[in-house]
């Protein structure tokens, strides 16, 4: 049964598999980890010309290392879960420091570099060389949860081991890249969170969750709770050039890095805030429509407060934390795509 299930997959990948990717051809071990970083939580559809900008100016390691963080960032500016990026860069530079400039062929290597997990580096090693890893990604989770009819959410250890232990009993001997890739396509197409094609489905013959009419069940949902909510106001100060003041966002955090609005507590702290970066006496300022943006973790609600014309307390010399920005320089910066949405609507 263990080798049919990796089999069949593969008849049905070399059929209906998606073989045109762009980090596919040339599937380089530089392009398939940023393929692998970029994925994580983004679906293929939206990552795509997201990764060809990103390796049109970035094409390989080295280039990648040498990058500023800024050009990283801004290029990854929209994707969201900035810690990747940020965390792609630190692992090139590792790489350059330590592996000759490129990435080790090693799993437990792969794995001491930031933002490579066990899934991941196994990704890598599959698809780069073929060498014989299993993979556990959302999608994998779903499909061996359903198949072997796994109770309990698989964020738990118990049940993550569990998975684990399926994972790696399916892998086949050969075609290891193809596999991989088939279990990814498998689950985001066919196999899906809701209404799974089933009647279409390689391997239902032996899917356990089917049997028991359990497949709408499967895997348990996390358990529920109410995301907290944040708010924050946030200063767009544009000065008679057209330059809006932006501020570096501290390295960790949400949007670690990148560049962002000033943001104060209330209307209170925002007319202080303003008064530290702007001279002279202005009326006060319009207020914006509120901003909603979900994260994982919790919702914030942004509150714009627009100040137009007003007149730079003090230089600002580019290597600081602020910065007066024109419209065309924006492109360059990393910038949370809540933000950007409220600078392009006043561009």
């Amino acid at each position: 049964m263990t080798d049919s299930f990796a089999s069949r997959l593969l008849v049905w990948f070399d059929i209906n598999g998606r073989h045109d990717l762009p980090w596919q051809h040339p599937r380089t071990p530089y392009r398939v980890w940023l393929s692998e970083i970029m994925l994580q939580q983004t679906q293929v559809r939206v990552v795509m010309p997201y990764f060809e900008r990103f390796v049109a100016a970035l094409p390989d390691l080295p280039a990648l290392a040498a990058a500023p963080q800024d050009e990283v960032l801004a290029l990854w500016s929209g994707l969201g879960y900035y810690a990747r990026a940020r965390n792609l860069h630190a692992a090139a530079q590792a790489c350059v420091e330590h592996h000759g400039g490129e990435l080790p062929r090693n799993h437990a290597a792969l794995v001491s570099l930031p933002g490579i997990g066990r899934s991941t580096a196994s990704a890598i090693l599959a698809q780069a060389w073929g060498d014989r890893h299993a993979i556990l990604d959302g999608n994998v989770k779903r499909v061996l949860s359903r198949w072997h009819a796994v109770d309990g959410w698989p964020g738990t250890s118990r049940v993550e081991q569990q998975l684990w232990k399926f994972a790696e009993s399916h892998l086949p001997d050969a075609r290891l890249a193809d596999y991989t890739q088939a279990q990814m396509d498998f689950g985001a197409t066919l196999c899906t969170r809701h209404d799974p094609a089933c009647m279409l489905c390689p391997i239902s013959a032996d899917c356990a969750a089917l049997a028991q009419g359990r497949v709408a069940e499967l895997p348990t949902p996390k358990p529920g709770k109410p995301l907290p909510e944040r708010e924050t106001t946030v200063l767009m100060l544009y000065d008679e050039a057209g330059r809006v003041l932006l501020q570096r966002r501290p390295p960790t955090g949400i949007w670690g890095s990148l560049w962002s609005l000033p943001e104060a507590n209330d209307a209170e702290g925002a007319r202080a805030l303003f008064s530290t970066h702007a001279k002279g006496d202005h009326p006060p300022p319009r207020r914006l429509a509120p901003v909603a943006h979900a994260f994982t973790h919790y919702r914030l609600t942004l509150h714009p407060l627009l100040w137009q014309g007003v007149a730079p307390r003090q230089a600002i010399n580019d290597g600081d934390e602020q910065r007066w920005v024109s419209r065309d320089a924006l492109e360059t910066l990393g910038i949370p795509a809540p933000v950007r949405r409220l600078l392009s609507a006043r561009s």
